[in-house]
């Protein structure tokens, strides 16, 4: 069974930086990603990786901000968030998805963590 932990949330100022991460437990894992989700909104795409990490893909809102890393010998994966806006204010959550491809799509991901809170002031 797959079990995904973030942790690294919290309450920051616009412009401030946070890294969240995400410990990973269970089967060697294919492609994970991280996603958010604001008050009454839907979940929405932040970024993705590939299983080597030499393969990115990002949200447009967060290109250039934030960076999506892996370190697969400690099961982490990891989002730095620079320059944050208090429009990044959500809940982000990591997830695994079992195949190859990168996706922005949510319903294609397998396994979510519970989620860490990020509140960006003005």
């Amino acid at each position: 069974q797959v079990q995904l932990v973030e942790s690294g949330g919290g309450l920051v100022q616009a412009g401030d930086s946070l890294r969240l991460s995400c410990a990973a437990s269970g089967r060697t894992f294919s492609s994970m990603g991280w996603f958010r989700q604001g008050p009454g909104k839907e979940r929405e795409f932040v970024a993705a990786i590939n299983w080597s990490g030499g393969n990115t893909h990002y949200a447009d809102s967060v290109k250039g901000r934030f960076t999506i890393s892996r370190d697969n010998a400690k099961n982490t994966l990891y989002l730095q968030m620079n320059s944050l806006k208090p429009e990044d204010t959500a809940g982000y959550y990591c997830a695994v998805r079992l195949g190859l491809r990168l996706s922005s799509n949510f319903r294609e991901y397998d396994y979510w963590g519970q989620g860490t809170q990020v509140t960006v002031s003005s």
